[in-house]
C-alpha cells in the first residue's frame, strides 16, 4: 500500500536522539549514532518527530509500505519499556486524525465577525478559513473538506499583500498555501494531483505574488490538473507586491 512515511537523512543526523523520544511509537532507535526507522509497521506517517528536529533531518515522504500495526506498536513499547502515549483530548470542533494537534485536519464553520479593536470602519472583519491545516505539505490528500471544493493554490505571502484576501479569494474555497522557492517542493505534485483526483474538486485557482520565483505555484497546480486529468476551470491570478491584482 501506498502511504506517508516518515524517511530520514543519514547526512543531516547528528545523532541528538530527540526524535527517538518524540515517536510515541518507538519507531525510531540510534543506530550507530545515526537515527534510524526500525520498521515501516511502527510508523504512523503523522510526522509528530518532524518539529522536534534540530537540523531538519526528518520527512513525510509517500512511497509502498506496510501498514501500520499498532498491536505490533504495543509489543514493541513494551519491549524497549516505554508506556504507551495517552490518547490526546481532541478539540470541540469536527476532527480527523490524531497526533500532533497541528497536523489534525479539521473542518469548521466560519467564524461570526469581530469589530478590530480600536477601528473605526463600519465593516467588521471575518474570517473565511473553514479548515486546518493550509499548508500543502501538512494538508491530508483525503480530508472530507476537499469534497467538490473549490480549491486555492497560494503562495504563502499573498495573504500579505492582499488587503481583500479573505473576503475575495479565500471565502468558498479550500486553500493549501506553499512557498516554491522556500520549501521542498518534489512531492507537491504528486499531493496536490491526488487532491484533484480523488476528491471531485470543482476548480483550482493558483494565486501568487508578481516575483518570478513564485510562479513557481502555477507550474506546480498545472501539472497537477494534466497529471489528474481531470478538465476543470483554472485561474491563474498574479499579485504585485502592492496588492493589486495584474493579471487573471
Amino acid at each position: 500500500m501506498k502511504r506517508n512515511i516518515i524517511t530520514i537523512d543519514e547526512a543531516k543526523c547528528n545523532g541528538c536522539g530527540i526524535c527517538v523520544n518524540a515517536c510515541a511509537e518507538g519507531a525510531i532507535a540510534l543506530v550507530n549514532g545515526k537515527a534510524k526507522l526500525v520498521s515501516e509497521i511502527y510508523c504512523d506517517g503523522l510526522g509528530v518527530c518532524i518539529g522536534e528536529c534540530p537540523v531538519d533531518a526528518i520527512k513525510i515522504e509517500q512511497r509502498e509500505a506496510g501498514a501500520f500495526d499498532e498491536g505490533a506498536v504495543k509489543a514493541r513499547l513494551k519491549e524497549i519499556g516505554r508506556a504507551a502515549t495517552p490518547e490526546p483530548v481532541k478539540p470541540q470542533m469536527h476532527s480527523h486524525g490524531g497526533g500532533c494537534p497541528g497536523m489534525m485536519a479539521r473542518s469548521f464553520k466560519k467564524k461570526e465577525a469581530v469589530q478590530p479593536s480600536g477601528s473605526v470602519s463600519a465593516e467588521p472583519a471575518v474570517s473565511e478559513l473553514e479548515q486546518w491545516p493550509i499548508q500543502l505539505h501538512l494538508v491530508p490528500v483525503a480530508a472530507p473538506y476537499w469534497k467538490g471544493a473549490d480549491l486555492l493554490v497560494c503562495a504563502d505571502c499573498v495573504p500579505f499583500a492582499c488587503p481583500d484576501f479573505h473576503s475575495k479569494w479565500l471565502k468558498g474555497r479550500k486553500i493549501a498555501i506553499a512557498c516554491p522557492k522556500l520549501d521542498e517542493t518534489g512531492e507537491y505534485v504528486e499531493k496536490l494531483t491526488q487532491i484533484i483526483a480523488n476528491n471531485g474538486i470543482k476548480s483550482v485557482t493558483a494565486i501568487h505574488m508578481e516575483v518570478p520565483c513564485c510562479s513557481g505555484i502555477v507550474g506546480m497546480a498545472r501539472q497537477a490538473l494534466d497529471a489528474a486529468g481531470v478538465d476543470i476551470p483554472f485561474h491563474d491570478v498574479v499579485v504585485s507586491i502592492g496588492g493589486e491584482i495584474e493579471e487573471r
